[in-house]
């Protein structure tokens, strides 16, 4: 089952695209926005990551911390953020463990695939409760960032 708003974020600890190990808990203090997505260098996947490229000041100038998850390895999401200039970390969920405790895996994904993150954004406020979730079943969906920010300014 997702998570619902007023529920404490689940905290975790992955590995980003440098091979650092990311806490969820090193962001308390900040806004933090979550996304899950199903797999690196698709058409969705790259649009809807460009897309918070692009718009990256907004997030700063809100206190967010943008945190993008999927269940590529380490080394596809290095040369996914180096060919992309994402400048926000890629973290790897390849056992699956976060995304199935946010409620983000699908059980079958396209061609057969088990076991890939959901599209999803979670926005936590700096306590680390989730004041927006959405999950998407539709994959070729985006998240509405419209939406995440109207939340995160509502924190500000």
């Amino acid at each position: 089952m997702a998570i619902q708003t007023g529920q404490q974020a689940p905290e975790f600890t992955l590995r980003d695209s440098d091979k650092q190990e990311v806490k969820l808990n090193d962001y308390k203090g900040r806004n933090v926005v979550l996304l899950f997505f199903p797999l690196a260098f698709t058409g969705v996947c790259t649009a809807e990551l460009c897309s918070l490229r692009d718009n990256m000041t907004t997030y700063n100038n809100l206190d967010a911390q943008v945190l993008a998850i999927s269940v590529d390895s380490l080394f596809t999401l290095d040369k996914f953020k180096k060919e992309q200039g994402f400048n926000f970390p890629l973290l790897s969920d390849f056992n699956k463990d976060v995304s199935a405790a946010y409620g983000s895996l699908y059980e079958n994904f396209v061609l057969d695939m088990k076991g890939v993150s959901k599209r999803s954004a979670f926005v936590l406020d700096k306590e680390g409760v989730v004041r927006y979730a959405e999950v998407l079943e539709d994959a070729g969906k985006i998240p509405d960032f419209d939406k995440i920010q109207e939340t995160l300014q509502s924190l500000s």
